[in-house]
């Protein structure tokens, strides 16, 4: 069994920052990708950034040089950054991981429970 649980949500005035966490468990061998998500009320769950095991990344246009995705494979862990946050950011962040290895399976397609960010003053 694999768990993603993410930390790091809360309220932040706009223009200032916050950082996500994203911790997966298990008897993990190796993740190809991880990524965050969000959904605002009423609207479709979307991509923010990912980034692979090798380091490569990609943004939603909307978050472009404020939004910064890290990973530390070591620890299984990824990190967002979020400096300059707008309230149009506000949303339930979720982790998801593409597809993790483990000793004894594969599992795909893995999302934490979510973490509320609300951007307002």
């Amino acid at each position: 069994q694999v768990q993603l649980v993410e930390s790091g949500g809360g309220l932040v005035q706009p223009g200032g920052s916050l950082r996500l966490s994203c911790a997966a468990s298990g008897s993990i061998v190796s993740i190809d990708v991880m990524g965050w998500y969000r959904q605002a009320p009423g609207k479709q769950r979307e991509l923010v950034a990912r980034i692979t095991r090798g380091g490569s990344t990609n943004y939603a246009d909307s978050v472009k040089g404020r939004f910064t995705i890290s990973g530390d494979n070591a620890k299984n862990t990824v990190y967002l950054q979020m400096n300059s946050p707008k309230p149009e950011d506000t949303a339930v962040y979720y982790c998801n991981a593409g597809r993790i290895t483990t000793t004894q399976t594969i599992y795909l397609n893995v999302w934490g429970q979510g973490t509320q960010v609300t951007v307002s003053s």
